[in-house]
């Protein structure tokens, strides 16, 4: 606030005594002059004593605005500081929303891929009844048209000595008639998954998917299934049909959780999810690819696709000991 200049006092006096500089009479009595002078100077005494009053309360009242001043910019940093805690504590809470949700995920899908693996279970158990009712329900060999329309030979006839005109019967009757083939010859586990890799890597899509259908339908428990499996989504990507590709990588996730292809398709089941326009579902995969594997080479990819997207990234629980 302003304060008022300090008058000078003999400019005051100046002011006041300009009448008494006219001409005074012969007859005024120097009597009244003495007067007015006393009248004067105690008129100069008030106006000091109002003007210091003046400065005084103007003093105090300059004191109670700054003082003001600074208890309002203490109340403003004081709110400030409360509304960082609360965006803190907010933010925090968020995080561990987001961490519970994804922990929950992550339950629901290891419930949901443990089925799978008990579906599958049940499947080739099934599979194997089926090959050993097959087995036992087998058709009996055919009888030689020679055996067929030949009489019967008498009781009598010694062992080991056939009539005249009669062939000798085999002695084993399971060497009468060849062996039955199998059904279905299932290839070589290692040599098919090879040519599979080599046909993908020379961009034979064709070929190699019929080779790695082969592993993942001869040998859906091996760990070379997983990255069969894993190499079928790849070749779908590859010719854009996203939608296969989506769908092989759910296979990958579910029933080969533990196969190291599983980061990886989980990352380009994320980025099949972009391609088609599904960025909530792409964010929820991504994510929950870097709580999964949180050390990986694809987290870190994970990582800068969600910042390309401007995405918050949850950051990773705290562990509990």
């Amino acid at each position: 606030m302003r304060i008022l200049p300090k008058l000078p006092r003999l400019f005051l006096t100046a002011i006041i005594l300009a009448p008494l500089a006219l001409p005074i009479p012969a007859h005024a009595a120097s009597k009244e002059i003495i007067e007015l002078q006393t009248q004067v100077q105690q008129l100069l005494d008030q106006l000091q004593s109002l003007h210091s009053s003046i400065d005084k309360e103007l003093g105090i009242l300059q004191h109670q605005v700054e003082q003001s001043e600074a208890n309002s910019n203490q109340s403003l940093v004081t709110v400030n500081n409360l509304d960082r805690k609360i965006t803190a504590q907010s933010e925090a809470i968020n995080a561990k929303l987001d961490t519970v949700s994804g922990q929950v995920q992550s339950l629901n899908d290891s419930v949901d891929e443990l089925k799978s693996r008990v579906a599958k279970l049940d499947k080739s158990v099934q599979d194997l009844q089926t090959q050993l009712q097959n087995i036992q329900t087998a058709p009996p060999v055919s009888e030689q048209p020679a055996q067929s329309v030949q009489p019967a030979q008498p009781s009598f006839t010694p062992p080991g000595k056939p009539q005249p005109g009669r062939p000798m019967p085999a002695s084993n009757p399971q060497n009468s008639a060849p062996a039955q083939a199998p059904a279905a010859l299932a290839p070589p586990l290692a040599e098919t998954f090879q040519a599979g890799v080599r046909d993908y890597n020379s961009a034979h899509y064709e070929v190699a998917a019929g080779e790695f259908q082969d592993v993942v339908h001869f040998y859906p428990m091996d760990d070379l299934a997983g990255t069969s499996q894993f190499y079928l989504g790849e070749i779908a990507y590859r010719q854009q049909n996203f939608p296969d590709a989506v769908k092989a990588y759910n296979a990958v996730l579910e029933g080969f959780p533990g196969s190291p292809k599983a980061p990886a398709a989980q990352l380009r089941k994320g980025l099949a999810l972009l391609a088609l326009s599904k960025k909530d579902a792409a964010i929820h995969e991504l994510r929950l690819l870097i709580q999964r594997h949180p050390q990986t080479p694809e987290a870190q990819q994970a990582r800068s696709k969600l910042n390309a997207l401007g995405v918050r990234i949850t950051p990773a629980p705290t562990p509990t000991h």
